[in-house]
């Protein structure tokens, strides 16, 4: 109320003006907020059959992350990433900020979705970011899904989507598998589809762990090898989704491959996985550990 006050005085009672003064002191005001960190928020999930998109938007608390206007925010950018999701991976964050979506706060209208980003946090009062972007899609197949800690319908805390090729007629099937396997990403987080794409640099630091470990062990040289790879195995059942135990399953021996080769045997059509994605609120922000009475001393400062 005080705002729009100052807003008909600073324009002498002209309507427009006043609207316009404060669509300028809301996008000033998110500026100032624009350095501090993100680390809470929601992730978005679109999914349409053959097409899947994830977004994640941040903002300083989750009190705001459970505004009906910051999640109004994070459903229209999955949305608006799901038209791009001919494109596999990373959409890229600036070619989503441009992407016009219907006006947050009047459906009449349409706004960018980097105008959006900028409106919420003027309305909230927090720092408000749109963070990336990524999509799957397949020719012949289904994209999986699952959100986890939802608080309503496409918005949660994790979410991991999986692109299952695959040429059988049932759909519905190779569907409820793509959902299973989505739910185990969220459980096991593997960081990498298959072995060989373990990055050279990473393979080699664990190596060099194990051996370390096998020596003061007091493992002799002669068996030190067969240590290593024996417990490499281990090394690529926690980061390799292929490797990983399928936690979706009564048969908790089975691996992740061997449900793909049985389901490729049931529908007589071959099933893979050719991709995946996993995102988590925050996932690599470090977030910023604060004095309340030292931050309450600034302010009266």
């Amino acid at each position: 109320m005080s705002d729009c006050k100052n807003a008909l005085v600073a324009s002498n009672g002209d309507m427009n003006q006043a609207i316009d003064w404060l669509r300028k002191k809301g996008v000033a005001s998110a500026a100032k907020k624009s350095g501090r960190v993100t680390a809470e928020g929601l992730i978005g999930l679109a999914s349409a059959n053959s097409r899947g998109a994830l977004v994640e938007v941040n903002t300083e608390t989750d009190f705001v992350a459970r505004n009906a206007l910051f999640q109004k925010l994070t459903t229209s950018a999955a949305a608006a990433a799901l038209e791009l999701s001919s494109t596999n991976g990373d959409l890229g964050r600036d070619t989503l900020l441009q992407q016009v979506i219907k006006n947050i706060q009047d459906e009449s209208k349409t706004q960018s979705l980097q105008e959006a980003v900028t409106q919420v946090a003027a309305v909230v009062g927090e720092n408000v970011q749109f963070r990336r972007g990524n999509a799957l899609s397949v020719k012949n197949g289904v994209v999986g899904s699952y959100l986890h800690a939802a608080v309503g319908p496409g918005i949660g805390k994790m979410a991991a989507l999986v692109a299952l090729d695959s040429d059988t007629q049932d759909k519905q099937g190779l569907t409820e598998l793509g959902n299973k396997i989505a739910m185990h990403i969220v459980a096991a987080k593997p960081s990498f589809l298959t072995r060989e794409e373990v990055p050279s640099a990473d393979l080699q630091r664990e190596k060099d762990v194990l051996l370390e470990q096998g020596r003061k062990e007091g493992k002799t040289d002669a068996i030190l090898d067969k240590l290593v790879q024996g417990r490499l195995s281990k090394y690529y059942e926690q980061v390799v989704l292929l490797d990983q135990k399928f936690l979706i399953t009564d048969k908790p021996d089975k691996k992740v491959s061997k449900v793909l080769e049985e389901a490729s045997k049931k529908w007589n059509s071959s099933v893979k996985i050719s991709a995946f994605s996993l995102y988590s609120v925050g996932e690599g922000i470090e977030k910023k550990q604060s004095d309340f009475a030292e931050e309450v001393q600034k302010q009266l400062q």
